[in-house]
């Protein structure tokens, strides 16, 4: 049941961190069942009160929705679906504590986010950037996208998979905990790589022709397979 948001639930559900004035939203559930719905009329409510930034405690879904945009919406605590959806851009958002999907949509960059706690898929999506993003905790997939840099990204707790794209280096990344596949991309540098806690793939590399796997081991800390 859709519940209309007054001045004194808003007082009531919405705590705001006096540094950050953030307001924290455990759950759009509380409004409407409906997350779509839900979110339009916090946005329309949130635009009298000067667009404060906000955040979701809860799980967003939002896929297969005409949603075009965030607000000033800075995390979500839990998994954040905006599968086949015309969104652009994710505005402001900073983090996401679940899975991220951000599957056929038309996004180019990730603009401000930091942090993903889960899976960030963008496999074969027309994104260009991955802005400021400094740690997935699950897997990445940039498979046969555009990407040619990772930019500040440091750690991916799982997989992290860059078939087929543009990339040349790791740059800042530290650490892979799943497997690396680098395979038919023009890599020529591991970065400040340090550790693969699974497999390696650079078939079809640059890198597979300048070193060996023993050369390879001596850089990189892997724990599964070099596959050159």
């Amino acid at each position: 049941m859709k519940i209309i948001i007054t001045e004194s639930q808003y007082k009531k559900l919405f705590k705001e961190e006096k540094e950050q004035k953030v307001l924290r939203i455990p759950s759009l559930k509380i409004f409407d069942e409906n997350n779509v719905v839900a979110l339009n009329d916090l946005q329309k409510f949130l635009e009298k009160k000067g667009n404060p930034p906000y955040s979701i405690g809860d799980n967003l879904y939002l896929y297969n929705t005409p949603i075009k945009s965030l607000g000033n919406l800075k995390s979500v605590g839990g998994h954040f679906n905006l599968y086949e959806t015309p969104i652009e851009s994710l505005g402001n958002l900073e983090s996401v504590g679940g899975n991220l999907n951000l599957y056929k949509t038309p996004i180019e960059s990730l603009g401000n986010l930091i942090s993903v706690g889960g899976n960030l898929d963008l496999e074969g999506q027309p994104i260009k950037s991955i802005g400021n993003l400094t740690s997935v905790g699950g897997y990445l997939d940039l498979r046969e996208t555009q990407i040619k840099s990772l930019g500040n990204l440091t750690s991916v707790g799982g997989a992290l998979k860059l078939i087929y794209t543009s990339i040349e280096s790791l740059g800042n990344l530290e650490s892979v905990g799943g497997d690396l596949e680098l395979f038919g991309t023009p890599i020529e540098s591991l970065g400040n790589l340090k550790s693969v806690g699974g497999n390696v793939f650079l078939r079809r590399t640059p890198l597979s022709n300048m070193y060996t796997e023993e050369q390879i081991r001596e850089m990189v800390n892997v724990g599964g397979e070099i596959i050159m």
